[in-house]
């Protein structure tokens, strides 16, 4: 059954849009048939069973609690703006079925896998799974340029805070409010920052990481390595070594490029959170950007090449809220190294219906589970080598990478991902792990 969620008296407005907004926008609307794969979307189960109309009004306490799911972009060609709308509905899809958590995959799936268009319709859509009549599940699906990972789990967080009946935290801050800032004289010395932290190091970095090795192909090879081994061995070494995993995932794609190509410099794009100014931490909004991460010497001995990749990751981290725009403005002015490989690490960020984490393993036997499967080919990407997901999975981990296959044909993606398995659990072994 499909149903609405129709709401009214919220906040509204118009602005310009946020720095998020945009360079969310600009990536999401060259991407054609595969726009989808960048929806936001996760899900719960309900801790009691409710009325579909009681869920109906939690969710328009969300609604008035963040106006990134009442807000649409508008494009004249040139700018993009933000107008925030005060009244409207949410499309909601109910099914009913006494298989509840089958059916809630089959529903997370299915709103995944729909696009939004931003300019015409609201960046939410609400999922419902009931049995008996009494919803069970909810999934909620966002369009990209809403919220980023953060922001859903933000949002699941107060959808479960509202569920319990529990108080919410004080009123993040709003998409304009943001936009506010970034117009500010504070916000435009930031982006000046960054964007001179960006140029230094694209004018250290090398020419090109990956060679050309065949003609260009009209798809891009996805594949998919699901390794609980993994999954176990990189907070070992994270604890063995006191950094984070992010450090270890990061220092391990470098490590297996330097293997593939003898480029001992990696610069990759890396993802980051930005919840740093005050309000930003509690909010449903797209403020993660990319920062610019490179680390040099990446054929040294594995343990200081991790501990070197924390110090750059900060780096990376310092330097990723910016006007991307004006960056690319700035990057097409000079002679830029490479910065076309995307490593997106968004374990824990993006709660997929409930996976739990991988029971505890002796790691030879947790390695013999591992399997890698390609299951899509995405269209071409612009100025992408390869993009490098890190994904939480039923009892593992997942490294999912699509990758041009002219830089980098299917056999070396395969040895790339199972190299990056291999760094990590041989260092658990290491470090006296099992």
């Amino acid at each position: 059954m499909d149903t609405e969620f129709a709401f009214t008296g919220l906040r509204s407005g118009a602005g310009p849009a946020t720095w998020g907004q945009s360079a969310i926008w600009d990536v999401v609307r060259h991407l054609g048939t595969d726009s989808a794969r960048y929806n936001v979307s996760g899900g719960c189960p309900l801790p009691e069973p409710l009325p579909v109309a009681r869920v109906a009004e939690i969710v328009r306490v969300l609604l008035a609690r963040h106006d990134s799911l009442h807000t649409r972009l508008e494009f004249d060609g040139s700018a993009l703006r933000q107008a925030v709308v005060g009244s409207g509905a949410v499309p909601a899809v109910v099914r009913s079925s006494p298989e509840v958590l089958p059916a809630a995959y089959d529903l997370y799936h299915e709103l995944q896998a729909e696009p939004f268009d931003p300019l015409s319709e609201l960046p939410l859509r609400v999922g419902l799974v009931t049995s008996g009549g009494l919803v069970r599940y909810a999934v909620f699906s966002l369009s990209h340029t809403a919220s980023d990972g953060w922001g859903l789990r933000n949002l699941l967080a107060d959808f479960s805070a509202l569920l319990a009946g529990r108080p919410l935290g004080e009123v993040p801050l709003q998409p304009l409010e943001e936009a506010g800032f970034q117009t500010s004289e504070r916000g435009r010395r930031r982006d000046a920052a960054a964007r001179r932290s960006w140029l230094a190091k694209l004018d250290r970095g090398p020419r090109r990481q990956f060679p050309v090795r065949a003609p260009a192909a009209p798809t891009f090879p996805n594949a998919v390595l699901n390794s609980p081994a993994l999954a176990l061995a990189m907070d070992r070494v994270a604890a063995g070594l006191a950094v984070n995993p992010a450090a270890v995932l990061l220092a391990a794609a470098a490590a297996a490029a330097c293997r593939l190509t003898g480029v001992r410099d990696a610069v990759f794009q890396v993802v980051v959170n930005n919840r740093f100014l005050p309000g930003l931490a509690g909010g449903v909004n797209a403020v993660a950007q990319e920062g610019l991460f490179h680390l040099a010497g990446t054929h040294e001995p594995f343990p200081g090449l991790v501990r070197r990749t924390f110090g750059a990751a900060l780096s990376a981290q310092r330097h990723a809220y910016y006007d991307k725009l004006a960056l690319d403005r700035d990057i097409a002015s000079i002679r830029a190294c490479d910065h076309s490989c995307f490593v997106n690490d968004t374990r824990g960020l993006m709660p997929i219906l409930g996976y739990t984490k991988p029971a505890p393993a002796p790691l030879s036997e947790a390695r013999s589970r591992t399997t890698l499967t390609w299951p899509v080919e995405h269209e071409p990407r612009r100025n992408t080598t390869f993009a490098l997901d890190a994904q939480d999975a039923e009892g593992s981990l997942e490294l999912a990478m699509t990758a041009d296959s002219a830089l980098i044909p299917r056999q070396d993606m395969a040895r790339f991902l199972y190299g990056i398995e291999e760094l990590v659990v041989d260092q658990a072994l290491a470090l006296g792990a099992d």
